[in-house]
């Protein structure tokens, strides 16, 4: 990825949000090229392979999820799926198929730009095996396997690390209650959410300042959780945009 300048593919057959998009995006330091539809999208990402994709999903040749679906068979670029499709269902199949986020529309493009961000930054961590995530007061250091609160060691047993470990390997990026689970205690459990809601209220109560009100491990309701992602530089105003 050209650090000045990281490529990023702009997939949506509405012209007017392209362009909405490759404003906000080049405003932000971005690269952006474009395709109105799903053949051109991957034609694109084989032969010039983009640092980050945007892909609606109400595309005229084809659905979104079908790009995801062929493009993690071979790529794993940051992908963020862009949809009015809100359904609980519909964004654990995506993100089960290999999408790295889910934004519904209406959306501000400050929070598009934040998640962006938040993808690559995971794709830096895990390219470069970078030992170290921070997420606000927390810092997890993988290789001393050592999670600690403005510098103060927080204790974890085994399971409580190995959950934290999970999500910050995906900081930023929603994880789904079934890859946690599976993560954390294996296949035979991947439909025992009710492990995981135990788990995630013991760690928020040793991470967080207020574990009813949690800031750095973020519940996505009906979908799994999210490691929230140090801020990027301050992005553009929060527009909104909406699909037409």
């Amino acid at each position: 990825m050209n650090s000045d300048s990281p490529v990023v593919l702009v997939v949506d057959d509405e012209a007017q949000i392209r362009r909405f998009l490759r404003a906000g995006f080049e405003l932000d330091g971005f690269t952006v090229e474009e395709a109105d539809n799903g053949s051109n999208a991957i034609r694109k990402a084989t032969l010039s392979p983009p640092d980050l994709l945007i892909v609606d999903l109400g595309l005229p040749d084809m659905d979104g999820s079908e790009i995801v679906q062929r493009l993690r068979a071979w790529s794993s670029v940051p992908l963020i799926v862009l949809s009015v499709r809100s359904n609980e269902a519909e964004k654990v199949r995506l993100l089960e198929l290999g999408a790295d986020d889910y934004v519904v529309k209406p959306f501000g493009m400050a929070e598009l730009l934040a998640r962006a961000h938040a993808a690559l930054r995971r794709r830096v961590t895990t390219s470069t095996g970078e030992p170290i995530v921070k997420s606000g007061r927390l810092t997890i250091d993988f290789g001393a396997r050592l999670v600690t609160i403005d510098s103060e060691r927080v204790p974890l047993t085994p399971k409580e690390y190995r959950l934290l470990q999970v999500l910050a390997q995906h900081a930023g990026n929603v994880v789904t209650h079934q890859h946690l689970l599976k993560e954390v205690w294996g296949s035979p459990h991947v439909h025992d959410i009710h492990y995981l809601r135990i788990f995630v209220r013991k760690l928020r109560q040793k991470i967080e300042v207020d574990a009813t009100k949690p800031q750095i491990l973020l519940t996505e309701l009906g979908i799994g959780y999210r490691l929230a992602a140090s801020p990027p530089a301050p992005a553009i105003g929060a527009r909104q945009i909406t699909e037409t």
